[in-house]
């Protein structure tokens, strides 16, 4: 059911706690299964240099945050906010269709923290789609 590399994050996840003087915070949930996900950011020069997490949630939730954090590190935040659902899902070697919904607050929590940095920092909020989980199928029917 789970890749071994989602059971290798979720046993030693990477990048789990709180940083010290984090500088933007991304809060995100999902209510239909009760996920909670706090992501930290310490931005440096327009670059993620420090990332981290906590997440209240299932096996899909806390090794897919752990792969963000991992994806994220080192890019400039205009990098990360391409970061998409996709790109977290594949990380970890895919997921279950009934899990993707872990992907998806992973990318958010990251773009929450960014969100976070720029308001805090007087910055231009950049225009990024959601995502969706159905993609564009759901919305088009094709």
């Amino acid at each position: 059911m789970y890749s071994k590399k989602l059971m290798s994050l979720f046993r030693n996840p990477k990048n789990m706690g709180n940083i010290k003087n984090y500088n933007a915070l991304g809060k995100v949930g999902n209510p239909l299964c009760g996920d909670v996900l706090y992501l930290y950011l310490k931005i440096k020069n327009n670059k993620i240099s420090k990332i981290s997490f906590e997440t209240f949630g299932c096996v899909s939730a806390i090794g897919t945050s752990s792969a963000v954090t991992m994806l994220a590190k080192g890019k400039t935040l205009e990098e990360a906010e391409k970061l998409t659902k996709d790109d977290v899902a594949k990380f970890v070697g895919g997921l279950p269709p009934i899990k993707m919904h872990c992907s998806l607050l992973a990318i958010d929590g990251l773009r929450a923290a960014i969100k976070d940095y720029r308001e805090k920092h007087g910055l231009q909020a950049k225009k990024i789609k959601k995502e969706s989980l159905c993609g564009t199928k759901c919305r088009t029917g094709k």
